[in-house]
C-alpha cells in the first residue's frame, strides 16, 4: 500500500536483484535469501524476542527489516512505520526521526548491521520515545487550558 500508485509493479514483492545502501557499510544479502532470512526474523521475533522490553523488541525488528532489506524500493518507509506499529501496539507513541538526527540514525543502524551491537541504536529509540512523550504531555498540557 505504502508503495501504490510509486511503484506497483514492485510493492508488495520481495526485491529479484542485489542492491546496496548509498553511505552504508552494510551489504544486504542476496536477493535470492531474501525468503529464508524474512522467515527468520518472523520466528525470532514471535520467539525468542518475546521476553524483551517492547522498545528494545520495536528496535531491534525495526533494525533487522533494514538490514535485511527486502524491497526493491521503501525499505526505509515501510520499516520505520514497522518501528512505531510495534510502539504503538505497546501502548507508545509514535516517534519521529528528525532531520537533525537522520546522521546519527544511520550511523547507529549501520554499526548494529555491522557489528550486531545494537546498543546505541536501542539507546537513540529510546530517547525519541522519551522526546515523543514528552512532546505529547506538553500539547495535552496546554490543550486542556
Amino acid at each position: 500500500m505504502i508503495l501504490k500508485e510509486i511503484d506497483n509493479t514492485s510493492a508488495g514483492k520481495y526485491r529479484s536483484e542485489n542492491v546496496v545502501i548509498s553511505g552504508a557499510k552494510h551489504i544486504p544479502p542476496k536477493h535470492y535469501e531474501i525468503g529464508d532470512l524474512m522467515q527468520k526474523l518472523i520466528v525470532e521475533y514471535k520467539n525468542e524476542w518475546k521476553a524483551f522490553h517492547p522498545v528494545v523488541r520495536a528496535t531491534l525488528i525495526h533494525g533487522e527489516f533494514v538490514k535485511i532489506h527486502p524491497f526493491i524500493d521503501g525499505d526505509g518507509r515501510v520499516f520505520r512505520l514497522l518501528l512505531n506499529f510495534e510502539l504503538m501496539k505497546n501502548g507508545y507513541l509514535p516517534i519521529i526521526i528528525k532531520n537533525d538526527e537522520r546522521a546519527k540514525y544511520y550511523d547507529v543502524l549501520d554499526m548494529a548491521h555491522t557489528t550486531m551491537n545494537y546498543e546505541p541504536f536501542i539507546d537513540l529509540v529510546s530517547k525519541l520515545v522519551v522526546e515523543s512523550e514528552k512532546l505529547w504531555l506538553y500539547v495535552a498540557k496546554y490543550k486542556s487550558k
